[in-house]
Order: structure tokens, then sequence, then C-alpha cells
């Protein structure tokens, strides 16, 4: 279980497009995995949202799902599937201290994210 920042790889590619007003669009395909935003500085950000998600979520209450991974999929719809971020001046608008993270929560996997960049200029 673990926060990967993306945010340098999301904002490669909305550079790459030469769009300089829109919206960016990250829509997340997996059930068992989130994405959010966050503080970005500070590592032990990222430590306390999964020991608080455990704490939330127990990883040893009798859940019914065969697959034994009904904690990552509570997780996962606590966290969403998608984001939306304004774009301007061809950069994502985040705050200050903030940071997209793929919140992986039944892995390591493959996984994959689909995004759309949306020009409003």
């Amino acid at each position: 279980m673990h926060l990967l920042d993306i945010t340098s790889e999301v904002q490669k590619r909305v550079s790459e497009t030469g769009v300089e007003e829109g919206i960016c669009y990250l829509f997340n395909p997996h059930t068992t995995a989130g994405l959010t935003i966050n503080e970005g500085a500070d590592p032990d950000v990222r430590r306390d949202i999964i020991k608080g998600l455990k704490e939330i979520v127990p990883l040893d209450y009798p859940f019914k799902h065969m697959e034994g991974n009904s904690p990552s999929h509570i997780m996962a719809s606590l966290m969403g599937a998608s984001l939306t971020l304004m774009v301007s001046s061809s950069r994502l608008q985040l705050g200050t201290w903030q940071a997209i993270y793929f919140c992986e929560f039944d892995g390591p996997r493959t996984r994959k994210i689909h995004w759309k960049l949306l020009a409003t200029n």
C-alpha cells in the first residue's frame, strides 16, 4: 500500500500538448486503487494518510469478498477514481504544497491512468 506522487509526470504530459488554458481530467480504471490531491512537501503526510486509512478500514475484519482485498476496494472508494484540475499558462493549477497521488491499495500491480486535456482557449 503506497501513495505514488505522479505530479511531475502529469505536468510533463500537459506541457507536451502545448495547451495554454484548459481542464485536465484524470481517471483511474482500477477498483483497488485511487487518486487524490494532498500535501507533497512532507513525506510523513503520505505515511499518515495510509496509517489513518488502515485505522478507518481494518485489514483483519472478516469481509466476505472471496479475493480477500475488500479493504483495498473500500479505501479506493474513499479516495475516488478521478480528479479534475485547471490548467493555466500550460501549468497545473495546484496549491503550493499540493501533489497528485496515485493510491495503490492492492499491489504492486501494473496500473494505468487515463487522462484527457480539454483546451479552453
